[in-house]
């Protein structure tokens, strides 16, 4: 009996899936017949014609044929096989690494190849690494491609030539799949009023045939900049699923109970008293709108932007005095084991006068003083509770959690951020949560991606901040900054050198600050120099941080831990080695940790030369910025949204099709719509998220 194909049919029901397959598939949430119609390619290639090798150029994704000349195994340093294909225009040179006795006997001199690939410059000319190739019959020479071949987002052990198979497979019985139209026919006709070549209303079908299959009479540039309709008809729909799903998570979350907090300033008035500063109206103004929050019925969750040095900090502690004085608990969580300490710092020198307990909770916390610090957290002792991801850890029980504080947050996984929440919650009644980033989210951006969160910005900085002039300087020039340092110092202001990831591992990266900082050190014996990284024991680190705060050390030799949370207003002078490794919000961060002080303030981009054009841009708008929001919007456009918001792991932004920052113009548009299925065709937002993004709902939540 043969079993009718549905949307809802697992994948394994398709011909050639069988267990280890779908095991796969799985991976990349492709369980059903719908996941794989709707899992679009994010690129295409033409594989329509053959190119004669001497018109390959270097970059060209492309078709060659030639017969092989020559065949070579080299064996310096990886082994690598070597093939010299030509025909009457040219050669190329194919090159393979892990090559197999069975493929080196069938790629024999005199036979005729098919390969695709990159062409690229190579020690002989021109070559294609690893190219896909097949062995061409000269009497029944193999069809080329009739259409341009989809490229699509994979994972390990799944080749594109099987996921292609499946997906064409599961095309196939598309013809015959009740896949309705979800959008009302009105809304349809406005937006998608005509496709390229027929006055009718553009299908979903239609638009699916289409794209996962583009005839070659289409311009393959206007397929790859999204403006196809058949692309714009699935972009909006996409959208408009995403923005339902979080409108939806925050109508939902209205419906949850909390605490109401109210405050009669009994613990806020004497903290205030006691700064060295007034707060700015940026920072009244959030205040008043986290205040209004925590006297509602329903959880607060409100996202805090503000630019490094606005004071995020002195508002996350008048939120927590809020919920101390009505005797509840507060969690506190930071990224990094140095900004937790640094809040830690900050809130005890605050938060002890008033005769508030804290706790102290990291990974590094071991043994009996652990169980002393979960008792206190367990029993209530500890009314706040700062630490890093250690906090949302199974052993950690709270007493009466009410609101929970996370810092820079796009730096946390969801799940990380989900499993804190619900420690918080205890029989249907939720905890607060207020988000703080210091990584400016462009309003786009945050439109899209936030829309269950209620948003505010800290836009003003606090009175004596200074404008930090900055420089690129190439490392040819290096002596001349090491002489900077030396007058700064010798004038009694202090200054950092930042060295930057050389590989993705934390070795590499202590070792090389080891060893520039003893450089240093040599060249510049009549000033003090100290040493910080991420290996070394939370204590020393924290000795170091104190003796730089005071003054007892001049230069402060450091890799990426001191991003944030590091405040030092005698600190005049920062030098970033090998900027052009790093992303542009994490640059604008280390450069906030100078001009502090009344003093001007200098930093120094110390680049490798030479640039790629991304990391000339990337320093460019360094040079010429100092607003973290324009930063921020062109860190989105270089890097994309799923790096801008730490979410490329998690499936939240990781759209199918759309594009936040290319798509944007969409999103005005998205929301009008949005409301109006809302208010109108409420059976039409289930459906909706059901199809674009049903396996990644719970994300939402935190």
């Amino acid at each position: 009996m043969t079993t009718q194909l549905t949307l809802t049919t697992n994948a394994t029901y398709l011909k050639g899936v069988g267990p280890k397959l779908a095991e796969r598939l799985q991976k990349i949430n492709l369980l059903t017949i719908q996941d794989l119609l709707f899992h679009l390619p994010f690129r295409y290639e033409d594989r329509t014609r053959v190119i004669p090798l001497g018109a390959a150029r270097p970059g060209m994704q492309i078709v060659v044929e030639g017969k092989i000349e020559l065949t070579e195994m080299v064996y310096r340093g990886r082994t690598r096989f070597l093939i010299r294909l030509s025909d009457r225009t040219g050669f190329l040179t194919l090159r393979f690494f892990n090559v197999s006795k069975y493929q080196m006997q069938n790629l024999e001199r005199g036979m005729l190849l098919r390969c695709f690939g990159e062409v690229r410059f190579g020690p002989n000319g021109y070559e294609m690494a690893h190219p896909e190739y097949q062995r061409i019959d000269p009497e029944n020479p193999a069809i080329l491609e009739k259409n341009f071949t989809p490229v699509y987002p994979t994972t390990e052990g799944l080749h594109q030539q099987t996921l292609r198979k499946i997906i064409r497979y599961a095309l196939t019985v598309l013809p015959d799949l009740d896949l309705p139209e979800i959008l009302p026919e009105t809304i349809v006709q406005e937006l998608f009023p005509k496709t390229f070549q027929t006055d009718n209303t553009l299908s979903i079908k239609a638009a699916l045939l289409l794209l996962h299959n583009p005839p070659v009479s289409l311009s393959l540039n206007y397929l790859l900049s999204g403006k196809h309709p058949c692309q714009q008809r699935l972009i909006f729909e996409e959208l408009l699923a995403h923005y339902l799903s979080l409108r939806q998570l925050r109508e939902r979350a209205k419906e949850n109970n909390s605490f109401l907090l109210s405050s009669t300033g009994k613990l806020i008035n004497p903290f205030l008293k006691q700064l060295p500063f007034d707060l700015t109206q940026a920072q009244k103004k959030v205040c008043r709108e986290i205040k209004n929050d925590l006297m509602q019925s329903h959880p607060m969750l409100r996202l805090v932007q503000g630019d490094v040095g606005s004071g995020k900090t002195v508002v996350a502690a008048i939120a927590a005095l809020i919920a101390v004085e009505n005797n509840f608990q507060v969690a506190i969580m930071a990224p990094t084991e140095l900004l937790a300490e640094q809040h830690f710092n900050n809130f005890n020198q605050w938060l002890s006068p008033l005769n508030i307990q804290l706790g102290w909770l990291s990974s590094q916390i071991k043994g009996k003083k652990r169980e002393e610090t979960l008792s206190k957290i367990k029993n209530g002792e500890s009314q706040v509770v700062i630490g890093t991801h250690a906090l949302f850890q199974e052993q950690v029980e709270f007493n009466h959690l009410a609101l929970v504080i996370i810092d820079e947050q796009h730096r946390f996984g969801v799940h990380q951020r989900l499993s804190l929440k619900e420690k918080g919650e205890k029989a249907g009644v939720h905890p607060h949560q207020l988000i703080m980033t210091a990584t400016p989210i462009p309003r786009t951006l945050a439109m899209s991606a936030y829309a269950d969160l209620d948003h505010s910005i800290i836009d003003e900085l606090p009175p004596g901040r200074t404008p930090v002039n900055t420089v690129v300087v190439s490392n040819e020039r290096r002596q001349e900054i090491i002489n900077r340092i030396r007058e700064i110092c010798q004038a009694g202001q202090q200054a950092y050198w930042v060295c930057t990831l050389i590989e993705e591992s934390e070795v590499l990266q202590c070792q090389a600050a080891e060893k520039t900082a003893e450089l240093l050190i040599e060249a510049l014996p009549e000033i003090k120099i100290a040493l910080v990284h991420g290996r070394m024991k939370s204590k020393e680190k924290e000795e170091i941080m104190q003796l730089f705060k005071t003054g007892k050390i001049d230069l402060l030799v450091a890799t990426t831990v001191i991003e944030v949370g590091v405040d030092v207003p005698n600190a005049s002078l920062m030098v970033i080695e090998n900027p052009e490794r790093l992303g542009l919000a994490q640059l604008h961060q280390l450069r906030g940790r100078v001009g502090r002080g009344a003093k001007a303030s200098h930093c120094a981009l110390l680049y490798q030369p030479p640039l790629s054009a991304i990391a000339k841009d990337r320093l460019t708008v360094m040079r010429e910025s100092s607003d973290g929001f324009i930063i921020a919007q062109k860190d989105l456009e270089i890097r994309g949204p799923g790096e801008v918001l730490g979410t490329k792991q998690t499936g939240i932004v990781e759209m199918r099709i759309a594009n936040i920052v290319r798509d944007q113009s969409l999103l005005p548009k998205v929301q009008q719509v949005g409301k109006l299925l809302f208010e109108q065709y409420p059976s039409c937002v289930k459906k909706l998220i059901d199809r674009w993004i049903s396996n990644s709902q719970k994300y939402g939540q935190v």
